[in-house]
């Protein structure tokens, strides 16, 4: 089944300035991510008999225009099960229905299963049609996904991703960015970054950072100019998960190593 992509720009802290909202089906169809009214998204609905509306996670660079469409359209909403009031405070929309892992939308090209994939954010799922998924903020064709504390939640993520790794997709399509046709190595590219950074951020402790400004200037070696506070809440991620596995101990102010490690 093919997927229909228009990008919306939209402020949001991705190079690209824009979010990809993709469409399915064309009697019954499906809307994921309107991130925001667009000339290009109106032209890809015009010919389309919109039946469903969903999000592969509610931030604001993705949810903007729910209301909007469906509110033009009837569409049916979706939103994830046990994150309905979140959904409804982001999008200003009740849903009518709840989904989660194996739940099938029904297009007129066939059904869309979801995929559970937190870690980005916990409500985060996944589309899938055939062989080709859309991924959302799970995945980029260059660069890294941003996992940030509160709500980012890296061994989650490291877990979708070797989920959609074993998977093995002909192709994903992803929120930021262009297409990505080599699933597995892009997938394997960002779990290897992700440890890379988790080995720094662990070196870092282990070495007598123990404040979470220390830990930061020590485990990155790039200026953080416009983007420190991604930078600062990614470490905090990791410091989390890393204490959550044992390797170290944080009490939310101070890290150490953690003798029986």
């Amino acid at each position: 089944m093919d997927w229909q992509r228009a990008d919306v720009s939209v402020p949001t802290r991705a190079p690209t300035g824009s979010t990809a909202a993709y469409v399915c089906g064309d009697e019954a169809a499906l809307l994921v991510d309107p991130a925001a009214t667009a000339d290009a998204l109106d032209s890809l609905l015009s010919d389309r008999t919109l039946a469903h509306i969903a999000l592969t996670h509610h931030h604001p660079d993705h949810a903007g225009a729910v209301a909007h469409y469906a509110r033009e359209t009837n569409a049916t909403v979706w939103a994830r099960h046990g994150r309905a009031g979140a959904f409804e405070a982001a999008t200003g929309v009740s849903p009518d229905r709840l989904l989660s892992e194996g739940t099938t939308i029904p297009t007129d090209a066939g059904p869309v299963t979801v995929l559970d994939t937190p870690g980005h954010a916990p409500e985060h799922v996944a589309f899938a049609t055939d062989g080709t998924i859309v991924s959302g903020d799970l995945a980029v064709a260059e660069g890294s996904v941003v996992v940030v504390a509160p709500e980012g939640d890296v061994r989650a993520y490291l877990a979708s991703l070797r989920r959609l790794h074993a998977r093995n997709p002909d192709a994903l399509l992803p929120s930021h960015g262009p297409r990505i046709e080599s699933p597995r190595e892009t997938c394997a590219r960002l779990i290897n970054h992700r440890l890379e950074r988790e080995r720094r951020v662990r070196d870092a402790v282990d070495d007598g950072a123990d404040t979470l400004d220390e830990v930061l200037d020590a485990a990155y070696e790039k200026e953080l100019t416009g983007v420190r506070d991604l930078a600062r809440a990614t470490v905090l991620a990791h410091l989390e998960k890393l204490a959550v596995e044992g390797t170290i101990s944080w009490d939310g102010q101070r890290a150490a190593p953690n003798p029986a490690d």
